[in-house]
């Protein structure tokens, strides 16, 4: 099950914590709708992989490179009239905001919610990947949930992923977005 794009192309930021699934879902809802996928991971800059690898938490002024260079290769896809899902952990409202700004207003959210034991339990179960488990809580107490914020799905995470994608898209498809209009429709 895809979402229907409106007007100019969509971007869609699958969103929260590590361990989440950001890329896992991400990959499948831009392959259902037959857009680009880009591991928003990629695009940090080395020093703030390393930071990561080494158990440092990123401060603000380490993400914002980061979010910028994530809003570079959205306003790319849209000059080239392209929809693009991008992985990215968006914590705070300010992050999703900058982002928004970049898009133009085109661009969506799916939030990937789900609980400490769960999110833990995956990470540590995961192998080749930079951001160890020991930062998870500070990624928690950094997340602000965009409970309040238009164009957001929230989904749980403790669903198949099957399951997740399909509610991603199912959300995404209630969704009008229009370049500068933030409000869901």
């Amino acid at each position: 099950m895809g979402f229907e794009q409106k007007a100019s192309p969509l971007a869609v930021i699958v969103m929260g914590v590590s361990g989440c699934g950001k890329s896992s879902v991400g990959a499948r809802v831009a392959a259902q709708n037959g857009m680009p996928f880009l591991e928003g991971d990629q695009l940090h800059p080395a020093g703030n992989v390393e930071k990561m690898a080494q158990g440092i938490p990123l401060a603000d002024d380490d993400r914002l490179p980061w979010l910028d260079r994530i809003g570079e290769e959205i306003r790319t896809a849209q000059v080239a009239s392209q929809g693009l899902v991008i992985s990215c952990s968006a914590l705070k409202r300010s992050y999703r905001d900058r982002l928004r700004q970049a898009a133009g207003g085109r661009l969506a959210f799916v939030f990937l919610e789900g609980s400490r034991d769960l999110l833990l339990s995956r990470m540590q179960a995961r192998q080749g990947h930079f951001m160890p488990a020991a930062l998870l809580d500070s990624q928690l107490q950094t997340l602000e949930p965009p409970t309040c914020e238009a164009n957001v799905v929230t989904v749980a995470i403790d669903n198949a992923l099957d399951d997740i994608v399909a509610l991603a898209c199912q959300g995404l498809s209630g969704m009008a977005i229009r370049g500068g209009d933030y409000r869901a429709g």
